[in-house]
């Protein structure tokens, strides 16, 4: 293990436990040891077992599976009232034990206005005859309730209902005897979720969501009450001794509802500010609180919590670092924190400890790697929250998620295995062929290691002198180094593995190819819009970032979707004057895209002032400006010194599919990573 490193294996204690090294496994959302989304009844999510023992036998310090709402989502039932539950949790603590990993068991009180409600659920929320007769299964205007009557998050026309007196003792109460069922269960600690996020305890400590007038609205001290009455209620049930952690956003970085704060951006606070923050560690440290686990954000500037690739690396360690200074407690820091640094500020006293969420999902081995000296073996967690965390909102929408997709939360983009263990796994081909794989992007790339994994033999054929397909276009902004990262780490496995690869070789539907069974991954076309001029004056997206051509100052970008938004931020970073023009009401308006991500480039678009023409078509373009119609079939013309074409692709499939032919990706179906990825993995296992 390289020196640098060292700091991270050191032990250090929460109250009196001890834990072996300074890796944390940050809690995510569909890692719930007792389900997500589970109808009532006894549920132990065996899936999610499997990846938190894996992560403590890879050398994890203290593992923070996702949270557990102390009523459950739906039957309503509180989590303590289900023995069941608490028993098959202390049968799988006595094997977890034997890893000499530490684990905590995260408790929630709620939402709030943070849920992401579906359309569906909005409808209840909307109509109380409606979720009075759903509220035995579930209950939107319950699961809604916040401190005071506020807009929901995710669904522009709801509001929530102000919780009630009695249901915060409850709550309270659930609390104290969860973590009693836990500690029985051989739980080593627990903790509150979360004066954090935005989500329900956090609502009641920020000023610009609390109006309440009774004793939890208010003062300083009323708003965070409720956090210091359920550590309490916790320290009654457990013992002084039994460490309680809390989840603590350090800063909310919020301006306004739906609207967050950039990266170095002076802006006024209208959450918790780092003046009160430093009051509130102290005060909820004196309280009870044994450790605070941080990062910085809510949902409304929820890509702090939940940083993308367009956020800096360790983006809320200086944060964390700065309100250290004001607790005696161990303080630990998430958000995109790098090994180095992590170590670094560890051994600074900065922090005590690291969090990392989503790497080890994309690679639950990672750390093992780490100490091993095999970093070029750790698979990269791209950030892209496509299978992990896909909640989406655009305008007018609400949660537009499928709901397959709500209910596998903490899937993996680039490694399906990853809470899908039971459906996708390497097993030993019990008749080896002869497999090829014309095409050497991501997915092609991917079904080339599977199959060979498997005991197949594989020839990779691809056209240009380089592989990667499409996704080195993709990878191509500075803030794409992960992407970048993750084409290296594919290319070296296949080394590994002695894939025979046939570079500068195009492969057409003629050619007598030696193969049993034959895989076409030769991606997709971009899409042409027959526009006056734009065949002389535009260029295709690829061609800008491949570095084909040349953009100049004044750039319009035609397509709002992903691909045309990060090209416009990576424009605005170089110092150029980017618009874009989207025929659809919003910027990114397509289902499964996390609202993390996509917010913050309309973020970033608001307060940079890159303009941007929603509901609006492209006229004609000229060599010096684009003719363009808005909503209201009024006439903007855009200077352009350059115009990029980011209008979508379409299949292009070499050959027809057949039993022995297969279809993989873009060729197939347009996707992205995702769907490549567990494309190849699909046809990988069944032949």
């Amino acid at each position: 293990m390289k020196q640098q490193y060292e700091p991270l294996f050191t032990p250090w204690k929460i109250r009196d436990l001890e834990i072996k090294n300074r890796i944390v496994l940050a809690p995510m959302g569909g890692t719930c040891i007792f389900g997500w989304m589970e109808p009532t009844g006894s549920h132990f999510d065996k899936e999610a077992a499997r990846l938190l023992l894996n992560v403590a036998k890879n050398n994890c310090g203290l593992v923070i599976p996702g949270i557990a709402p102390v009523k459950d989502m739906l039957g309503g039932k509180w989590l303590y009232q289900n023995k069941r539950k608490f028993k098959e949790l202390k049968e799988f603590m006595d094997e977890f034990h034997k890893t000499g990993a530490k684990f905590f068991v995260q408790m929630t009180a709620g939402f709030g206005r943070s849920m992401a409600l579906t359309k569906p659920l909005a409808m209840l929320a909307k109509n109380k005859m409606l979720n009075k007769i759903a509220s035995p299964i579930i209950d939107a205007e319950y699961l809604t309730a916040a401190p005071s009557v506020l807009p929901n998050r995710w669904a522009d026309d709801v509001t929530t209902r102000a919780i009630t007196y009695k249901e915060i003792q409850d709550i309270i109460y659930a609390f104290g005897e969860t973590a009693r069922l836990c500690k029985e269960a051989g739980v080593d600690g627990v903790e509150v979720h979360a004066v954090h996020e935005g989500y329900l305890l956090d609502q009641f400590t920020l000023k610009y969501s609390n109006q309440r007038t009774d004793e939890y609205g208010g003062s300083f001290e009323n708003r965070y009450r409720f956090a210091v009455e359920i550590v309490q209620e916790i320290k009654e049930k457990c013992g002084e001794d039994f460490p309680v952690s809390l989840r603590y956003s350090v800063r909310s970085m919020t301006k306004a509802f739906q609207y967050g704060a950039m990266p170095g951006e002076d802006f006024e606070e209208i959450g918790r500010d780092m003046e009160e923050s430093e009051r509130a560690a102290k005060y909820l440290q004196d309280a009870g609180y044994d450790m605070l686990n941080c990062d910085n954000g809510t949902y409304d500037a929820w890509y702090w919590a939940h940083p993308p690739q367009y956020m800096p690396l360790n983006c809320n360690l200086e944060d964390v670092e700065h309100i250290k200074k004001f607790v005696d407690i161990p303080v630990v820091c998430a958000g995109r924190m790098q090994p180095a640094d992590g170590a670094k500020a560890i051994a600074d006293g900065g922090i005590d400890a690291m969090a990392v969420g989503r790497q080890f999902l994309a690679d639950p081995r990672w750390l093992t790697k780490l100490m091993k000296d095999r970093e070029e073996d750790i698979r990269p967690c791209i950030c892209c929250h496509t299978a992990c965390f896909n909640l989406t909102k655009h305008n007018g929408s609400a949660n537009d998620q499928d709901l397959s997709e709500t209910a596998g939360m903490c899937r993996c983009a680039v490694n399906p295995i990853s809470m899908q263990s039971t459906k996708y796994y390497v097993r030993p081909a019990k008749h080896p062929k002869k497999v090829a794989v014309i095409g050497g992007g991501i997915g092609g790339m991917e079904a080339a290691r599977i199959l060979t994994l498997r005991g197949h033999k594989v020839t990779l054929y691809e056209k240009s002198g380089e592989l990667g397909g499409i996704f080195i276009a993709a990878a191509a902004p500075d803030f794409k180094e992960k992407d970048k990262e993750l084409i290296q780490w594919m290319i070296r496995q296949l080394k590994k593995l002695h894939i025979d690869i046939r570079l500068n070789t195009e492969v057409t539907a003629d050619t007598d190819l030696d193969a049993d069974e034959i895989i076409i991954a030769t991606g997709a076309d971009a899409n042409k819009i027959p526009i006056p001029g734009a065949a002389d004056y535009a260029m295709d997206a690829t061609d800008y970032l491949l570095g084909k051509k040349e953009a100049g100052d004044n750039v319009v970008i035609i397509g709002g979707g992903l691909t045309g938004c990060e090209i416009a931020l990576d424009l605005f970073r170089k110092g150029k004057h980017p618009a874009i023009v989207e025929m659809k009401d919003d910027l990114i308006a397509v289902k499964n895209m996390c609202l993390a991500n996509s917010s913050y480039l309309r973020d970033c678009f608001k307060t940079n002032e890159v303009p941007v023409y929603l509901n609006a078509g492209v006229k004609s373009i000229s060599d010096t400006e684009v003719q363009v119609e808005c909503q209201d079939k009024s006439i903007v013309n855009l200077p352009a010194d350059s115009v990029i074409m980011s209008v979508g692709y379409h299949p292009v499939p070499l050959m027809e599919e057949d039993k022995h032919v297969h279809l993989l990706g873009d060729c197939k179906k347009v996707g992205n990573v995702r769907s490549a990825i567990w494309g190849a993995w699909d046809i990988a296992m069944k032949i």
